[in-house]
């Protein structure tokens, strides 16, 4: 396929650097060492040359060796006493065995020092906005590393657990440990996918595919109620992910609840690149993954506008549609919906450690050679932003414990990894992350600006308050920079798993709730902070709230449509379609 030459091409290294850069690139997992160093070097320069900070540091020094002794010495009096390093968040330390002598004083002192090396990695005068965060994370990762509750030999649940079975849980361990490592090295799969393959465990919901073009197959889903909302809904996934996040089994799909609400909904599923489509631009998944779908929905469904819904970078593409669209005062689309995705990239939370100039380069070196960037180191980015939960839980229960953790359905869909053209992904990260361009009004599409401020149909923003990648502090920032009614609903959960939140079934979340309120155009407090002071709580699953709103903005109900036969290569393909499928 021809790709959009609106804008330049992602910058080449010279073949002469390639292969050293390619191999510094895998060696370092797709981590500049280059951006650490210089990090580094500016946080520990100005330290240096601050006697003040570290006459500071000093003092806290010796001000937690004090409360450590003190805590120390009393810790055999019983577990009721004040804890010298209180982390309400902190997990790891929670069990009653970390509770008792020896163990409760190590904790202590793993915690103190934690909190001595933040104070030290921040606030020193001169650093870097970005350095100081890179620095801090860094520092953050190897104390996470170094944690009394990763070693066999200081951990009592696992000295408990290792006395009980006379070491059978580090056998059990070594055995997981060996079969993960067996996976990762030839490329294989976990244990356990098999059963969640799309279309036989996941992906259920039936339908048929009723477009496809180069980049995209568009499925429709068939009605379960006589009548259906006018408006017909059309989600645009994640070109990172496969779609069926939104259509897992049937207790805790989203396509299957809304249509059976009564809903016409359309899916977006996204071919997965490979090396021949190192030159696919932005502008190429937003003409083919957005504004082309729109049309092909306008004809299946005519004579009615769409309700169009973006999850994660899907909504950050939907919104450049609907921008697009409305600066060309075309009015396919009678409301927005933006979920877990931002459009403002100037606080993008940790993921934006991963993003400047040393790194991008570093990234384009490594996708010059094989023409695309591998999700899988993607996703080694997201586990390095929560690695307590996804990596150290993970060596403790299933390394050191022996436990192995059941396959779920998300699970074997974030093992489903998809791969990103070299093009497309540079030009993303640069125009979007590093400058900013589209919360500036400065990014074009056919040589025209792009402006957020031409969206005028009705906004349903979600954000998720523990999202470690769309933060939902930058997700809100969308209400200031459309011209739109809009309703910004705070859900419980993180990025995955506040949106797939059935509101029902054993799927449900018994503690599911969320936060939301109505706004004017540009009435929204500008403070993420203030809205939330003011907002209105509510129980249980967010899609309700979501169905509620899209029928309040619709118009009549229609008879069900019939999903149409559409021929491909002279057969017609039911869901999930092809582009699931491909490896």
């Amino acid at each position: 396929m021809a790709a959009n030459h609106h804008s330049p091409a992602a910058p080449q290294p010279d073949p002469l650097d390639l292969p050293l850069k390619v191999a510094l690139a895998r060696l370092a997992n797709g981590i500049s060492p280059a951006a650490l160093a210089m990090a580094h070097f500016d946080w520990l320069a100005h330290l240096a040359a601050s006697p003040s900070k570290q006459a500071e540091l000093s003092a806290s020094a010796l001000r937690k060796w004090l409360l450590w002794l003190q805590f120390a010495a009393q810790a055999w009096q019983g577990p009721d006493r004040q804890r010298a390093a209180p982390v309400p968040e902190d997990k790891r330390f929670a069990r009653p065995e970390w509770q008792l002598p020896p163990f409760s004083a190590l904790a202590q002192a793993f915690l103190l020092a934690e909190q001595w090396w933040n104070e030290a990695s921040t606030g020193v005068r001169g650093v870097s906005r970005h350095h100081e965060e890179v620095a801090s994370f860094t520092v953050r990762q190897l104390l996470d590393m170094l944690s009394p509750s990763n070693s066999p030999l200081l951990n009592p649940q696992v000295l408990n657990e290792t006395a009980a079975s006379a070491g059978v849980n580090l056998v059990k361990g070594y055995a997981n440990w060996w079969r993960d490592a067996v996976a990762v090295a030839t490329g294989g799969k976990p244990r356990g996918v098999e059963a969640f393959r799309p279309g036989q465990g996941v992906a259920l919901t039936p339908g048929k595919v009723v477009y496809r073009n180069a980049l995209v197959e568009l499925l429709m889903y068939e009605a379960t109620t006589k009548k259906v909302a006018m408006e017909p809904v059309l989600i645009i996934p994640s070109w990172i992910m496969k779609f069926y996040i939104l259509d897992l089994t049937p207790e805790d799909s989203l396509v299957k609840y809304l249509v059976d609400q009564g809903h016409t909904v359309f899916m977006v599923s996204w071919r997965n690149p490979g090396a021949a489509d190192r030159n696919l631009s932005l502008h190429d998944y937003l003409q083919h993954g957005v504004l082309d779908t729109v049309k092909a929905v306008q004809a299946l469904c005519p004579g009615s506008g769409i309700h169009a819904a973006g999850y994660c970078l899907g909504g950050t593409l939907l919104a450049m549609g609907a921008a697009v669209l409305a600066g060309r005062k075309d009015g396919a689309l009678k409301t927005v919906s933006v979920l877990a995705g931002q459009v403002d990239f100037e606080e993008p939370g940790e993921l934006g450690l991963f993003m400047d100039e040393s790194q991008i380069a570093f990234l384009e070196d490594l996708m010059a050679d094989s023409g695309y960037l591998d999700g899988r180191r993607m996703a080694g980015a997201f586990q390095l932003i929560n690695s307590k939960d996804l990596v150290w839980s993970k060596l403790l229960h299933e390394y050191l414990m022996g436990a192995q953790t059941p396959m779920t359905p998300l699970r074997a869909w974030n093992a489903d990894a998809t791969r990103m053209p070299a093009r497309m992904h540079s030009e993303y990260l640069r125009h979007l992350y590093l400058e900013n361009e589209l919360a500036r009004d400065a990014w074009r599409f056919e040589g025209a600006h792009v402006a957020l401020r031409a969206i005028h149909a009705p906004l349903f923003v979600v954000a998720t308050e523990r999202d470690h990648v769309s933060p939902w502090v930058s997700v809100y920032k969308i209400l200031r920079l459309v011209h739109s009614r809009a309703r910004f609903v705070l859900v419980s959960g993180g990025h995955n798993v506040g949106i797939v939140s059935p509101p029902s079934g054993p799927s449900a979340h018994p503690q599911a709730g969320y936060r939301w309120a109505d706004h004017e155009p540009h009435e929204a407090p500008a403070d993420p902070q203030a809205w939330l002071a003011q907002a209105a709580h509510a129980q249980g699953s967010w899609w309700t709230c979501w169905h509620a709103w899209l029928r309040e903005h619709g118009s009549a109900e229609v008879p069900a449509r019939a999903v149409p036969d559409v021929p491909f290569d002279g057969k017609v393909v039911p869901a999930p379609g092809t582009h699931v499928f491909q490896e």
